[in-house]
């Protein structure tokens, strides 16, 4: 299982560096951090159909941060939901693929996102729902750990505890930076899980670049009962690519053509 989604998360990785490179624009930073828990999810794990992306009994997932729309994007992409080539149109005019997801035009994703702080409120209340209609599906949303600097977040936060949502993931990308540095000196939001816990969600804390203890997050989450869940990922930004990796300067930056085929090399793939 784990080299099948090794595959699939360096394909991502390739996407993503490619279509960046294509855009000139966009966020590689946080969407390399996140790839691993996003392919766990779309490749093991979430009930979908992506001939009925708006199937009722299919899980959700919300990308809170929203500005990783492309590795989002290329998952979905991965997964079957839309072609390969309109990859390539990312950020483009008339394209479907913009900076940040919309559910009105790209099919597979089930929340417009971009508003930091929103995103983890919508999956709130995609939750609620489910409960309400006593659906079985589940719900699972990335948070980044800069995002947590949003009053919003915990808000959010204190209403899933409250409404007892254990159909409710939630995956905070931990690599430690954001546009402007270091979380821990832009404002820090430490101690992360001390602070779910006393917001009475269920914790727990893994390498984010770990299938297996990924997969087995994912696993207790949906034996816990009568809590939601908070999975803390330890991760890398800019994860896969050497000189991406641990730099706060490619947040929002994209590569240019030798940068590209510079991360093609190290992911094995091609411009």
């Amino acid at each position: 299982m784990s080299v099948m989604l090794g595959e699939k998360a360096n394909i991502v990785r390739q996407d993503i560096i490619n279509m960046l490179t294509e855009s000139s624009s966009g966020h590689p930073g946080g969407s390399l951090s996140c790839t691993d828990i996003l392919v766990t999810l779309y490749f093991n794990e979430m009930r979908y159909d992506v001939k009925n992306p708006n199937d009722e009994n299919r899980d959700r997932f919300v990308l809170s941060k929203g500005h990783a729309a492309p590795a989002l994007y290329a998952t979905l992409s991965e997964a079957g939901f839309f072609p390969k080539e309109e990859l390539m149109t990312l950020r483009k005019i008339n394209s479907k693929l913009q900076g940040h997801p919309n559910m009105n035009y790209v099919p597979g994703v089930d929340m417009s996102t971009g508003s930091l702080g929103q995103g983890i409120s919508t999956a709130v209340g995609m939750a609620l729902a489910g409960k309400l209609d006593k659906k079985d599906y589940r719900v699972y949303t990335i948070l980044g750990d800069g995002e947590l600097e949003e009053g919003q977040v915990w808000e959010a936060t204190m209403c899933a505890a409250h409404y007892k949502l254990d159909n409710l993931t939630a995956f905070v990308d931990y690599n430690g930076l954001q546009i402007d540095g270091n979380v821990t000196d832009v404002m820090n939001p430490e101690p992360i899980s001390n602070k779910f816990e006393a917001f009475n969600w269920n914790v727990i804390s893994i390498d984010g670049h770990n299938y297996e203890e990924i997969l087995s997050a994912i696993n207790e989450a949906k034996n816990v009962k009568d809590k939601p869940t908070v999975i803390v990922c330890k991760t890398v930004k800019g994860k896969g690519v050497s000189f991406m990796e641990n730099q706060c300067g490619w947040h929002g930056t994209a590569p240019n053509k030798e940068q590209c085929e510079a991360a093609m090399k190290e992911l094995g793939g091609a411009r």
